[in-house]
C-alpha cells in the first residue's frame, strides 16, 4: 500500500497540511494552509521513494527558477520553495478544479470545446518560448481546468532554459509513465526545442478531438516505435465534426521531422484559428534528429536506461 510522506493536520515548515491531492510521476501533491498569510496553497514534495535523489532536488530547483521568471494568466503561479527536514518542496497557488485528464473522460470534444480549453494553454506555451523556456512535458496531467473553465499550465520540472545543465534521472522507467506526447527527437535522445512542444500540443489536441491519442501500444517501447515510424490516423475520420482543414493543421503539428512542423506555437495557434491557410506559415529549414531514427530497441534504451534532461 502506498504511504504518503505528509498527512492532514501535520505541520510542515510554515504550512499546515489540510489534505492529500494527488500523486504525480515524481511527486506527491498536498493542499495546505500558509500559517503566516492564511492563504490556501499547494505543496509539492518528492515521491518518498525518490528522497535523497540529487536529480529530484535539481528538478524542484529548476521548476521554481522557471516559475519565478514567468507571469501569464494561463500558467500556475509559483509562491516559493524550500527544504524542510531534508525534504525539498515547492509552493504554488491553489486552483479549484480538475486536471485536463479528468475532463477528457468526456472526450471526444467538439472542435469548439477543445479549442476553448486548448488555445489558452498553447498561448501560454508560446509565451514561455518567448521567455526562453521550453516546457518538454506537455500532457493532460499537467493542465488544470478551474471551476470557471479556465485552463492553467503547470509542472515545469523538465523545462529547458538557456544554460540548463543535463540531469540524469536514474529511475526514469518507474516514474515517467506514458510516452504518448514525446516527440521523435526526444525519443532519439535529444533535448528538443520549441518544435518539440508544438508536437506535444498537436498530439494533445488530437486526443481531445479523437478521444484517444494517435498512437497506442502494450508498452512504452511500442508507443515510442510508432512515434518514430507510424503514420497517425486521419483525425476527421475519427471525429466527423472535425473539418479536413483543421485535421490537416493538427497533422502538420504532428509531423515526424521537426522542420516540417510549424516553426512556432504562435504559428500553430494562428493556423488553428484559420484552418485552410496553414500554408502561409513557413516551416523551419533545419531539423533536429529527423534522420536515422532509432530502432524500437534503441528508443527503449534511451527511455529506460537513463534520461539526460
Amino acid at each position: 500500500m502506498y504511504q504518503s510522506l505528509l498527512h492532514p493536520q501535520e505541520q510542515f515548515d510554515r504550512y499546515r497540511i489540510t489534505r492529500y491531492l494527488a500523486q504525480g510521476g515524481m511527486s506527491d501533491i498536498y493542499c495546505a494552509m500558509d500559517t503566516q498569510t492564511g492563504q490556501e496553497v499547494v505543496i509539492k514534495v518528492p515521491n518518498p521513494s525518490l528522497l535523497g535523489d540529487p536529480a529530484q532536488y535539481e528538478r524542484f530547483q529548476r521548476e521554481m527558477a522557471v516559475l519565478g521568471r514567468l507571469s501569464h494568466p494561463a500558467i500556475l503561479r509559483g509562491l516559493g520553495s524550500g527544504v524542510h527536514e531534508r525534504i525539498p518542496y515547492l509552493v504554488t497557488e491553489y486552483i479549484n478544479g480538475q486536471s485536463l485528464r479528468e475532463k477528457m473522460q468526456n472526450a471526444p470534444f467538439t472542435p469548439e470545446q477543445a479549442l476553448a480549453l486548448f488555445l489558452p494553454i498553447a498561448q501560454a506555451v508560446s509565451y514561455c518560448h518567448e521567455q526562453g523556456v521550453i516546457h518538454r512535458d506537455l500532457k493532460p496531467e499537467n493542465i488544470l481546468v478551474d471551476v470557471n473553465g479556465r485552463s492553467v499550465l503547470m509542472d515545469f520540472g523538465l523545462a529547458l532554459t538557456p544554460g540548463t545543465r543535463r540531469v540524469t534521472y536514474s529511475r526514469l522507467s518507474a516514474v515517467v509513465g506514458t510516452p504518448d506526447y514525446m516527440s521523435p527527437e526526444q525519443i532519439e535522445g535529444q533535448r528538443g526545442d520549441a518544435r518539440s512542444d508544438v508536437y506535444a500540443l498537436a498530439i494533445l489536441l488530437f486526443e481531445m478531438l479523437a478521444g484517444k491519442p494517435p498512437y497506442s501500444g502494450d508498452n512504452p517501447m511500442a508507443v515510442m516505435y510508432q512515434h518514430l515510424h507510424a503514420t497517425p490516423p486521419r483525425l476527421n475520420a475519427l471525429n466527423r465534426g472535425v473539418s479536413a482543414p483543421l485535421a490537416a493543421v493538427i497533422a502538420r503539428g504532428m509531423a515526424r521531422r521537426p522542420e516540417e512542423r510549424f516553426a512556432s506555437v504562435s504559428d500553430f495557434c494562428a493556423a488553428l484559428q484559420a484552418p485552410g491557410n496553414e500554408a502561409s506559415f513557413p516551416a523551419t529549414e533545419a531539423g533536429i534528429g529527423g534522420e536515422n531514427p532509432l530502432s524500437a530497441e534503441g528508443a527503449a534504451s534511451v527511455f529506460i536506461g537513463l534520461a539526460v534532461l
